[in-house]
Order: structure tokens, then C-alpha cells, then sequence
């Protein structure tokens, strides 16, 4: 019997080339996280470049945990994993709370250590949550990923400092375009290999465009160590204290949140859906990475749903391909200078391949919802307010700003509030009272009793 796509093993150039090319797409989210906790405790730019490498050396360990796996670890899909950007606020807030900056990074290395075991021995009770996400719900989650993800590709359209005078200009807009105009085209115009690595070619082809414009800096490379090794506690041992381990155990129980929503998501596409065994494998590779990530100076880890996108969009399904990307970042965490080149692509031209990315989950999460019979009305209305609710922090920042730091970790991660909300209602509607009330209600929300099935409406009484 063929291998399922999901373990085939692709020439090795190809591999090489697809794995970098989900490097390239991941990049941006894995070393934002350290440069703004970095800078928010004033590190130099030398223990910042170190720890921005310890953060992509993690990742990579993590995504082979995920990708390869080893005993009940990993759920063998093409699963990356890297920094959650989950863990950023609270992590800011406990450098605002530590008087001597010094111990603030050892203080979040203790509290990510133990929400990170405390989250590998809840995953098996975790994963049994797989049953309350139907495909009206994780059609739901899957498009708030993807719909949560676009305003961070907006972001890098615009540039990356939105103090810098030329922040939203018409060329740091033109070079995302052009980067999107660009894939769009190789998406269009070839076949095969090509094709598929698409978004790869887009990015070297929009930093190509950038360079007479001055909006490419190769000083990244110039500046950079070639070998370098994220020693194990260069920043000190870590440190215990409890509120700041039960604000991580927070974003912990998120992160686990969305990595169920991810899996699920990446098993619709991929064609091999998550189970309950798959998720708690899953799980315990996130947590298991977080725990280990600490002990060379990295943060929390879970998966990046932005390389769900390009799984969607390529179509290559092997998890050794995510593996190839996981060892390319190992290599970047050990080779500054590698890391640097990958520094080197403007953050407009990685906004143009973000839309294209980012989209390509909103869209899977679409046809996820076409099966997931919208002709009811108990379905049409959870996805509707699950929708409503997941977007509020996207097109309202502010609007949990009265509720206590610890309650918006939870709130103002859109793809949390809104899976859980999809979760509740999907019960509410479905599963609880009378299983035939309103059923086979086919009527429009925006026009009740509109015909839609073909079946001619009873004409009202004169």
C-alpha cells in the first residue's frame, strides 16, 4: 500500500527547497516575540541576537517533536512549531513587575518550564474535547485563524516600525503588492515545482525588487557570528513565582486551545483527520517543547497556523518537508549568520506573501463550513455570533480593556473566545433540548421564510 502523502519522502532538493520555504513564511513570528520581551527589558543587541537564535533553535526542536515524534509525542503532521505570540503580553508584564530586569527573562523561563509540564500531563484529558468540534465548529475556527492572522500581514505590508516617517508609505505598499502580484502570477503561469514553491520564490523576488528602493539591509549579515550555541541558562537559572507561572498557565491552556483548533484544521486538509490519540500526541509536543525550550533560552512553543496556509495553498502534504523546515532552524539557532539571511527580506514583501498565506486559511475554514450544513438555521446562527465574537478583538482592540489582565489573555486572542463560543452554542443548539426543533429550518437569517431549497412557500393566510 502507497504511503498516505501525509509520510511521503520527497527528493531531497525539493524537500530542501519546500522546507525553507515554510521557514520563510514562519520567520517573522518566531523572532517577534523575543525582540519585543528583549527589548522591553533592555537587553543589548548582542544577548538580543542570542536569544532571538535560541528562539528559532527551540522551534526547530519543537517542530521535530511535532513532524517525526517519538513514542506518544507528536501528532505526525505537517505540523510547525515555533513562539506563541500568546505569551507576549503577560511576558511584558512581568518584566513591568520585576524590579531588577536581570532576573525577568529566569522568572519567565521558570513559569514556561512549569506550565509546560502541567500542560503535558493534562493532555490526555485535553484532547477529549476533540468531540465537541463538528465541522460547524472547526470550519468556524478555522476561518477566525485565518481571518486573525491577515491584520498581522497588513502589519508588514506597512513596515516593520510604526514610529519610522516612511511606515504605510506608497513603496512599502508597492513592494507588498508587487510580492503578491508576483506569487499570484507563479501561481497562475506554472506548474509543478515551481508552482509550489511559489510564496519562495515571491520572497526572493520581492527582496530583489526592494534593494534599489533601500529597503533591504543586509547589515544582518555583515554583523552576524558565523557559529554560535544558545548555551543552556545563559540568562541564570530559572525562577519560581507563582503569579507569574499562573499568568503562563493561562496563555498555556490558550495555546493548547489553539493547537486542537490547528490540528484539526491541518487534518482537513492534509486528509487525515485529528483524533483524539492524534491531538493528545499533538499536545504533548507543544508542551513538551515549551518545557524543554526554557533550558536553552526560549519561550513558550505551539504551532504557527500561518503554515497551515502554505500546506492549503501548495498542496504538499509530508511532514518531512515541516521536518526539513524544523532543521533549518535548528541550523539558523546554531549559525547566526543563516539566520540573518532570512532577516535580510523586507517585512512588506513578507506582508505580500501573508495575504496569500493567511487567506489561504480563511478559505480552508470556508469550504470547511460548505460541509458543514449551513442550510440549518442552528448552524448558520453559531457561525455567525462564533464569527462575531472571534473578530471583536481584531475590529475592537480596546474592547475588553475594563476586564483584569489575566481574563484578556483569554479575550483578546480571537480564535480562543471564538472556538469557545462556537463549542457552547454548538451545544446549546444541537445537542441539548429537542434534537428536531428547527432542524430542518432552511429559511435565510436576513429574510425568514425565503425559499431556498426549491420547496414552494406556503402562501400567507388573507
Amino acid at each position: 500500500m502507497a504511503d498516505h502523502p501525509v509520510d511521503e519522502k520527497l527528493p531531497a532538493l525539493k524537500m530542501a527547497t519546500t522546507g525553507l520555504q515554510h521557514v520563510a513564511a514562519m520567520y517573522a513570528g518566531v523572532v517577534a516575540p523575543p525582540l519585543i520581551v528583549g527589548a522591553a527589558i533592555g537587553l543589548s543587541a548582542t544577548d538580543l541576537t542570542f536569544l532571538t537564535g535560541a528562539c528559532l533553535f527551540t522551534a526547530g526542536l519543537a517542530t521535530f517533536l511535532q513532524t517525526i515524534g517519538v513514542w506518544k509525542i507528536g501528532a505526525r503532521l505537517p505540523f510547525v512549531n515555533g513562539v506563541t505570540f500568546a505569551g507576549v503580553a503577560p511576558m511584558t508584564a512581568i518584566v513591568a513587575s520585576t524590579e531588577d530586569k536581570s532576573d525577568a527573562l529566569p522568572v519567565i523561563f521558570g513559569a514556561v518550564i512549569v506550565a509546560g509540564l502541567l500542560g503535558f500531563m493534562a493532555a490526555p484529558v485535553f484532547c477529549k474535547a476533540v468531540r465537541f468540534f463538528p465541522p460547524v465548529v472547526t470550519g468556524t475556527v478555522i476561518t477566525l485563524i485565518g481571518i486573525s492572522l491577515l491584520p498581522v500581514a497588513f502589519g508588514w505590508a506597512q513596515g516593520p516600525d510604526p514610529a519610522a516617517h516612511d511606515y504605510g508609505s506608497a513603496t512599502n505598499l508597492g513592494l507588498a503588492a508587487g510580492t503578491l502580484v508576483v506569487v499570484l502570477l507563479l501561481r497562475r503561469f506554472t506548474r509543478g515545482f515551481v508552482k509550489q514553491i511559489a510564496v519562495l520564490l515571491g520572497l526572493v523576488a520581492g527582496t530583489l525588487i526592494a534593494i534599489p528602493f533601500g529597503a533591504t539591509d543586509f547589515g544582518p549579515v555583515s554583523d552576524a557570528a558565523i557559529v554560535g550555541f544558545p548555551t543552556p541558562f545563559h540568562f541564570g537559572a530559572p525562577q519560581f513565582q507563582l503569579a507569574a507561572i499562573l499568568s503562563l498557565c493561562v496563555v498555556m491552556v490558550v495555546s493548547m486551545t489553539e493547537s486542537t483548533a490547528d490540528m484539526l484544521a491541518l487534518g482537513e486538509i492534509v486528509d487525515r483527520p485529528a483524533d483524539e490519540k492524534t491531538i493528545a500526541a499533538g499536545l504533548r509536543a507543544d508542551t513538551l517543547g515549551s518545557a524543554i525550550s526554557p533550558l536553552f533560552n526560549g519561550f513558550m512553543c505551539s504551532a504557527f497556523a500561518q503554515n497551515i496556509g502554505l500546506v492549503a495553498m501548495t498542496k504538499i502534504r509530508s511532514r518531512y518537508v515541516v521536518a526539513a523546515g524544523g532543521g533549518f532552524l535548528v541550523l539558523m539557532g546554531l549559525c547566526p549568520m543563516a539566520a540573518s539571511l532570512i532577516a535580510v527580506v523586507p517585512r512588506p514583501v513578507l506582508g505580500g506573501a501573508g495575504v496569500v498565506l493567511f487567506g489561504s486559511v480563511a478559505a480552508s475554514g470556508i469550504q470547511t463550513l460548505v460541509r458543514a450544513g449551513l442550510e440549518k438555521d442552528n448552524n448558520v446562527l453559531i457561525v455567525a455570533v462564533s464569527l462575531a465574537v472571534g473578530i471583536i478583538p481584531i475590529t475592537a482592540p480596546e474592547f475588553y480593556h475594563a476586564f483584569p489582565e489575566t481574563a484578556r489573555i483569554v479575550l483578546d486572542s480571537g480564535i480562543s473566545t471564538g472556538c469557545v463560543a462556537a463549542v457552547l452554542l454548538n451545544l446549546v443548539f444541537n445537542h441539548l433540548g429537542p434534537r428536531d426543533r428547527d432542524a430542518h429550518d432552511v429559511t435565510h437569517p436576513m429574510e425568514a421564510g425565503e425559499e431556498i431549497t426549491g420547496v414552494p412557500r406556503t402562501p400567507a393566510a388573507p
